[in-house]
């Protein structure tokens, strides 16, 4: 069924301070090599292709444990693994070696085809791949050799940078040499963290058969703090899981965000467009683990009057609250406060002061349609009454004509019009016939 008009340009209007926010920022992608084998595999090619051209710098770094499990099983040389680190011998290695090639050839040749029947038709990918990154031996651990097994000892950062400033894809893979000239094969996730950090990546993305960290009843956490997501890291390390897939992942991006990069993404392989989907709409799809929250509680300023009105307007045409000009707007903006999400308004609140009569006004109200489910308006009252304690006032006051059930679950009461302070009483609009509340302080 086609997309009606209405949803297309709802869409794209609300992707647009997403492409602007994104534009020239620097995004780690990492593929996993089951994302790789799954047949979403050509769309999130093409999806990283669409970021690429919306001027976000794309630094992609493949896995291919899978692919390399069933090469060397087919080589009937037995995996092994220690700590959830494989332990690479010379016979794994040159097996590793030849599947790595073959995955990269592979995504290689995907991008710099025409991409027919794609958005990104026509488009002119530059794609490059080099030794970016210098290797060392992981060692001994627990009397356990892991041999060819590497970790990365340095990153050619100005080379990444130059190759990304000259508009290209950058492609790295699980392999590494040394200075000594040995290959070493390392983790993805190892390669992706220690990039996204050397390069002060603005994201990094990750892919899994879910669309995130789940919660204990299989719902999707929207976000995560460092501490929070250790916190899940470690109950699955209790329960001896092999650190792969999402608990890799999870542990990279712990890494990555005490070490300076602000947000990681985990989405889905399973579904098309999830990374679109994560990116570029207000409530994102997957889990984020970020160094301090999406959403914020802060004082307006003059630069915040597009985004309050954007928010007022809607209600204001219903009739629902009073219209205020922007000239108005303007002067009394330092009396919000506001909830913003990735820099877009969703929320805001105001108290006006009526210091002769010890009493303040909470009025305006207002949080946007689509994030009314987590109670951000008691959020916003509950700062404009702390702000009222502070100032010392004895009361706080609302008019509303549709919210006043909301207002008497809150502990305000029904007052009448000569509970109002003596200015606001000479203004109030027996017309509009807004209920009075209070709420004693």
């Amino acid at each position: 069924m086609p997309l009606r008009t209405t949803e297309l340009v709802d869409g794209f209007r609300h992707s647009a301070p997403y492409v602007n926010v994104h534009r020239g920022k620097t995004f780690v992608v990492m593929l996993g090599g089951e994302a790789l084998l799954h047949n979403q595999f050509r769309g999130i090619l093409n999806d990283v292709a669409l970021l690429h051209s919306l001027g976000i710098k794309v630094v992609l770094v493949y896995g291919a444990r899978p692919q390399i499990d069933a090469a060397l099983h087919d080589a009937n040389i037995e995996p092994s693994y220690h700590n959830g680190v494989r332990v690479t011998d010379e016979d794994s290695l040159k097996v590793i070696k030849q599947v790595a090639g073959a995955v990269q050839f592979d995504i290689t040749a995907r991008l710099s085809m025409s991409l027919g029947n794609t958005p990104m038709q026509n488009a002119q990918i530059n794609l490059v791949s080099g030794n970016f990154v210098i290797a060392q031996p992981l060692g001994i651990d627990d009397g356990v050799d892991f041999c060819l097994t590497g970790k990365v000892r340095r990153i050619d950062t100005q080379g990444l940078e130059r190759q990304l400033n000259n508009n290209c894809i950058v492609l790295m893979g699980p392999m590494a040499v040394s200075v000594t000239g040995e290959c070493f094969n390392l983790t993805a996730e190892e390669v992706a963290t220690k990039v996204a950090i050397k390069l002060k990546a603005d994201k990094i993305i990750g892919f899994s058969s879910t669309h995130g960290i789940l919660d204990q009843v299989g719902e999707v956490i929207a976000e995560l703090m460092p501490n929070e997501a250790q916190t899940i890291w470690d109950e699955m390390n209790q329960a001896d899981q092999p650190c792969v897939g999402t608990m890799a992942f999870l542990k990279a991006s712990i890494d990555a965000c005490r070490n300076g990069v602000p947000r990681c993404h985990l989405v889905s392989y399973l579904e098309d467009g999830t990374l679109l989907q994560e990116l570029f709409s207000r409530e994102g799809i997957g889990t984020q683990i970020v160094t301090e929250s999406a959403e914020r509680l802060r004082r307006a300023n003059i630069g915040d009057i597009g985004g309050v009105l954007d928010l007022i307007r809607p209600l204001e045409e219903q009739g629902i609250l009073v219209r205020r000009s922007r000239e108005q707007l303007e002067m009394e903006i330092e009396q919000f406060m506001l909830i913003e999400r990735d820099s877009l308004v969703i929320g805001c609140a105001a108290l006006y002061p009526f210091e002769e009569d010890n009493a303040g006004e909470f009025a305006c109200l207002v949080v946007h349609p689509d994030y009314r489910d987590a109670d951000r308006g008691s959020v916003l009252l509950n700062n404009i009454i702390g702000q009222a304690r502070v100032r010392g006032y004895s009361r706080l006051f609302a008019l509303t004509t549709r919210s006043i059930h909301w207002f008497l679950e809150h502990g305000f009461n029904i007052v009448e019009v000569d509970a109002l302070p003596n200015v606001k009483k000479q203004l109030y609009n027996f017309q509009r016939k807004s209920k009075i509340l209070a709420l004693d302080l």
